[in-house]
């Protein structure tokens, strides 16, 4: 869903356009650029004129207009309709914000004190809460203390309405857990704009995501289209690394978050004797670099490209004042870094316990996962040395038993590349 302003017959209009299925491409529902102190029936006036207006053309293509309660069966919208709680004591603010939501495509639920908001957020788990400030009984601090209180609530965003912009005022309500403020008077756009931002990063937050590498990427990658990390990648300097090219270097302090847009890099640590073991693979997509600048230490490993990469360079000012601006994006970091470094202590186990073919078949699997997106099923293309490194192996006892796994039919070898016939059965090797 997405919001458009235009022009007609001297009045500025919006329209919420909805991806639906069955309906041309779109349901577009308009409402008129109005203060709040007008009245319902003024809305419903321009509603009705508007529908005199077939199509528009201020999205590149004509789309039909259609009132959204001729198209409003759930069955027939392809998007997951979110329930927004309404609580204000104004009549009228309640009414037309809930109009104005339902336009968008959400479910509005209403609630004319705090008391009853309460007992509604109990009841209904909306998605999120538009909460009034100066309300009597119980006002918007108030609610916001009892939500976060309620496990069954504390994570439920909430955005107050205020006509309070005091910075005291602002401060209070974010410290005591509020998402985000909307000033009144407000326009339509701007409330429309803070809810779904705050659903967006509400969505982020609580997906679960791998613990690895691919994981973290897919977190970077996930808050920046949300718009929660606000950097540009066109933005920064492109750099070419030639195969076997240094990146970065252990016990050496960090200077950009990485990322990768084409090609494939290895990060190993190097032991006394000068023996490599691989601490992670990385391709196209992929951020590298974050643990260093998220933890502020050093390196603990060396990057490398296994063939000519194109990296992407961001700054480590420009990243780190992005997620320390932001306690539950830090943290969020942090859980998943926490779940990489156990899942690495649990290949450190199996590496010292497990059998000589057993780490082969998982070093394979885990290898396979990582150059491999979306079911997709490509040879692995890096070096037998580099292989017996990730096993943590010798290349000689690499190769006889990668031979034994052909033998097996578990893989295909052609022109020195490793292709594997059955993951499933590589993953549950029994010795």
């Amino acid at each position: 869903m997405f919001i458009l302003q235009f022009n007609a017959g001297g009045n500025t209009f919006f329209a919420a356009v909805i991806t639906c299925s069955g309906l041309d491409g779109g349901l577009i529902c308009i409402w008129h650029k109005i203060p709040h102190y007008k009245t319902r029936k003024y809305r419903q006036a321009v509603w009705l004129h508007m529908r005199k207006f077939s199509t528009f053309n201020d999205i590149g293509h004509r789309q039909p207009f259609r009132n959204f309660a001729e198209t409003s069966n759930p069955q027939r919208i392809n998007m997951a309709q979110k329930t927004i709680l309404i609580i204000d004591d104004n009549d009228d603010i309640r009414e037309n914000t809930a109009e104005i939501l339902a336009f968008g495509g959400y479910r509005t639920v209403t609630a004319e004190n705090g008391k009853k908001g309460i007992e509604i957020a109990v009841r209904e788990k909306p998605d999120l809460i538009v909460c009034d400030i100066m309300m009597p009984e119980l006002d918007g601090y108030g609610v916001l203390h009892l939500l976060r209180k309620n496990p069954e609530t504390e994570e439920i965003p909430l955005i107050f309405l205020t006509a309070k912009a005091e910075r005291s005022d602002l401060r209070k309500g974010m410290e005591m857990g509020a998402d985000d403020y909307v000033t009144k008077p407000f326009e339509e756009i701007e409330l429309m704009n803070a809810i779904e931002s705050r659903l967006a990063k509400y969505d982020v937050l609580h997906k679960k995501y791998a613990g690895n590498s691919k994981g973290l990427s897919e977190l970077t990658n996930d808050l920046r289209q949300s718009g929660m990390l606000q950097f540009r990648l066109e933005d920064y300097n492109t750099e070419l690394y030639s195969k076997k090219q240094v990146i970065y270097s252990e016990a050496k302090r960090p200077r950009f978050l990485y990322y990768i847009v084409k090609g494939k890099v290895k990060a190993f640590r190097t032991h006394e004797d000068g023996k490599e073991y691989i601490t992670d693979l990385y391709s196209d997509g992929d951020y590298m670099g974050y643990p260093a600048l998220i933890e502020e230490r050093n390196y603990e490993d060396t990057a490398v490209a296994l063939e000519e990469t194109e990296i992407i360079q961001v700054p480590r000012e420009d990243f780190q004042q992005i997620i320390y601006n932001d306690l539950q994006v830090s943290s969020k970091f942090i859980r998943i870094i926490t779940q990489n470094v156990k899942e690495k202590e649990e290949r450190l186990l199996s590496l010292a316990y497990s059998s000589l073919r057993k780490r082969v078949a998982k070093a394979l699997v885990d290898i396979h996962g990582k150059f491999n997106m979306d079911g997709e099923n490509k040879a692995i293309e890096i070096s037998r040395e580099d292989i017996a490194h990730y096993v943590g192996t010798a290349t000689e006892s690499l190769i006889r038993t990668l031979s034994d796994f052909k033998s097996e039919k578990l893989i295909e070898i052609k022109e020195g590349k490793i292709l594997i016939s059955d993951v499933e059965k590589l993953k549950n090797l029994l010795y």
